[in-house]
């Protein structure tokens, strides 16, 4: 179970941050009875949301990896989850996101913005942010569309696969105890991931169907302070 506990304490830490990023400015905001945020203020609150957003992706897909490995190949989990590998996709993951967020938010600083502005979010999302510019966004449009894919679509793609996977190796157990502790040990991956991807693609197709309503930032709440929020409570439960 080390490989496991290892990973989920680093999926926790990247909860704990991601809700960090906005609910401390939103409970600063609703103390002070004011809405506003410095230009730098909101670049770093950006920045920090991508980084642990993409961290969570990136864990869960890391996670998915290691029930594969747990159900697939049972025999050899000890020699593949081993310290070093574990600590190298971690630390792997964690570079994506930081250089992926950078380079994000230095996308932002290059565009020039009008004065009065006003984002219709609770937090600085970026693809408001973008749309509020006065400058050309052609680029910044093609990067996200491009991170959209990569880091989206490719770990929700690996995570698919390794339940695919996983559901061929249970079925092939001949008892049914067998096959109950088998997916008992995926349940609250697959509880976290599917929480975590459907509030994603609902925040998606709010945003997508209702656009200048607050809609998308009411429907964001779930993903970005409820989901994080639930997660430990989920692993918790399932033990």
């Amino acid at each position: 179970h080390s490989p496991m506990y290892f990973l989920l304490c680093n999926l926790s830490l990247a909860d704990i941050c991601f809700t960090s990023t906005t609910v401390s400015k939103m409970l600063v905001n609703i103390q002070t009875e004011t809405k506003a945020i410095t230009y730098a203020g909101c670049i770093t609150q950006m920045y920090f949301f991508i980084l642990f957003a993409v961290l969570d992706n990136l864990l869960l897909t890391v996670m998915a990896y290691d029930r594969f490995v747990a159900i697939c190949h049972p025999l050899h989990y000890t020699v593949i989850m081993n310290p070093r590998l574990c600590g190298l996709l971690v630390l792997v993951s964690w570079m994506i996101s930081a250089l992926h967020s950078l380079l994000q938010s230095l996308m932002v600083l290059r565009l020039s913005f009008c004065s009065d502005l006003e984002i219709p979010h609770f937090f600085c999302e970026l693809n408001q942010v973008i749309q509020l510019a006065c400058s050309d966004t052609f680029l910044n449009d093609m990067m996200i569309y491009l991170s959209a894919g990569l880091l989206g679509s490719g770990p929700l793609a690996g995570i698919l696969y390794s339940y695919t996977k996983i559901v061929s190796s249970v079925r092939a157990i001949p008892s049914a105890q067998g096959k109950y502790k088998a997916f008992s040990t995926c349940a609250s991956h697959l509880s976290v991931a599917s929480l975590f991807y459907g509030t994603s693609l609902g925040v998606y197709l709010s945003s997508a169907g209702n656009h200048g309503s607050h809609s998308g930032a009411v429907a964001s709440v779930m993903y970005t302070v409820v989901t994080p929020m639930l997660n430990p409570l989920i692993y918790t439960f399932r033990k």
